[in-house]
């Protein structure tokens, strides 16, 4: 009987061995998907229910339910909205967490804090300030994660937002430059060492807090937050199951109201703040030490409309003048902030065809290099009116950034929100359309 050599053995162990290894350590992609309960305050078409989410809840490991908030006396964790949320009102707690009987495999998180519905609060880094305050939000949120059954949470904290890009004429940029020179650039936060040092201690007496149940916590880094400043990164980062990093809202109409721009690009571009975009906040957290597989990358579903006028020029290129929010859409009725199925509307097709005024289709520019993003925009009509630039994700941008996200050996993507991807399929006929893109791409 022939018997393989001693060597080709131990060869053919060692690749099994490597295998089995890879197999273990390469985690399947997480899709977090997370839908503020405020959408369901909504009147008319705008309004979003648990029962409309369902339909993309099999594309999600996790959904994340928000927003909780930090109450400004007591420093407990509370609903923003406890008439929706808890058993005494419609109970939306109970009915998120009991999604896990249809979805065993789902994970249903509370999302604390936000950004969308609210302004951000002080009482953030007053809470960060006092051991006794921690303790008290950390029992808060114990308790509500296992009273309604939730599986951990997701901690978007309100630090401090950057200072919105200021557009100056010539003069002005000299004058800005002359006076850094004596006074410097304006401290987000005198006491940013500390709030730094005492995030890290309410990290990890959550993670202390939550261990015996085997708790999830993940924080996500909101638009405008420097995670340089405010978080040290190294030390929280073993604490943390994932971090979700809101590479999005860079421009806005309510921040840059003068200057129409990409609000979520991937790569940097020409003549832009350093670092906003996709890559730019990936690397910031890579190069701090951060494993490559905590690391989550949130597509937006939403659009951000600025008004043109005749100085906004005629290429539609950006960046370029705007005179603030662009007109409401017909679902949410927010300026300058559209769901996809209202910026879907607006592109050219068979019912806005030969329409005239506000009613006319804007012109699609794609993304053929995959690096920055979709726009659309409307010249000015001949009375200077009805001008329109609109920077938006659609599904063959979202599922550019998937790919990104899979190239970069990262841990997976998050949508954000499902209330304003196209819900009902009135665009192209196909429920969540952003979400199934992006998910078939990892």
């Amino acid at each position: 009987m022939w018997l393989p050599k001693k060597s080709a053995v131990l060869s053919l162990g060692l690749i099994l061995a490597v295998l089995i290894h890879s197999g273990q350590s390469q985690q399947p992609a997480k899709v977090l998907c997370y839908y503020d309960g405020a959408n369901f305050l909504i009147e008319g078409l705008g309004k979003v229910t648990l029962a409309d989410i369902e339909t993309a809840v099999p594309f999600c490991t996790h959904l994340v339910y928000g927003y909780a908030a930090v109450d400004s006396d007591s420093f407990k964790a509370v609903s923003r909205n406890p008439n929706l949320d808890l058993d005494t009102g419609k109970g939306n707690y109970r009915l998120v967490t009991q999604l896990k009987r249809k979805y065993p495999a789902l994970k249903v998180l509370l999302g604390i804090g936000g950004y969308r519905f609210s302004a951000p609060s002080p009482k953030y880094l007053e809470l960060l300030e006092s051991g006794a305050s921690r303790i008290t939000f950390i029992n808060s949120v114990y308790s509500i994660v296992k009273t309604y059954d939730f599986d951990g949470i997701d901690l978007a904290w309100q630090f401090p937002q950057n200072k919105p890009k200021k557009i100056r004429s010539t003069g002005g940029k000299i004058w800005h430059g002359f006076k850094k020179v004596f006074s410097g650039d304006q401290v987000l936060d005198e006491k940013a060492d500390e709030h730094r040092e005492e995030f890290t201690a309410l990290l990890r007496e959550l993670k202390n807090a939550f261990r015996s149940d085997g708790y999830q916590l993940g924080i996500t880094v909101l638009p405008h937050v420097n995670a340089t400043i405010f978080m040290d990164i190294p030390a929280i980062i073993n604490y943390l199951d994932f971090v979700n990093i809101e590479a999005f809202d860079m421009q806005t109409p309510a921040r840059n109201p003068k200057e129409a721009d990409f609000a979520a690009p991937v790569y940097e571009l020409n003549e832009r703040i350093a670092g906003n975009n996709v890559d730019g906040l990936v690397k910031l957290w890579l190069n701090s030490n951060a494993p490559a597989s905590k690391l989550i990358v949130s597509i937006p579903t939403h659009g951000l409309g600025w008004k043109l006028t005749d100085e906004s020029g005629i290429t539609g290129v950006p960046p370029l003048p705007a005179d603030g929010a662009g007109p409401p859409g017909p679902q949410l009725q927010q300026d300058g902030f559209y769901n996809w199925a209202e910026t879907c509307a607006k592109l050219p097709n068979p019912s806005n065809t030969g329409l005239k005024g506000a009613d006319a289709p804007l012109r699609k520019i794609g993304d053929p290099t995959k690096r920055f993003g979709s726009y659309a925009f409307r010249l000015p009509d001949s009375s200077g009116e009805h001008g329109l630039w609109v920077s938006y994700e659609d599904p063959d941008t979202a599922g550019n950034k998937a790919g990104y996200v899979k190239a970069k050996g990262l841990g997976g993507i998050a949508i954000n929100d499902l209330a304003y991807d196209d819900f009902r399929g009135t665009c192209a006929g196909e429920k969540y359309p952003i979400l199934r893109a992006a998910k078939y791409r990892l």
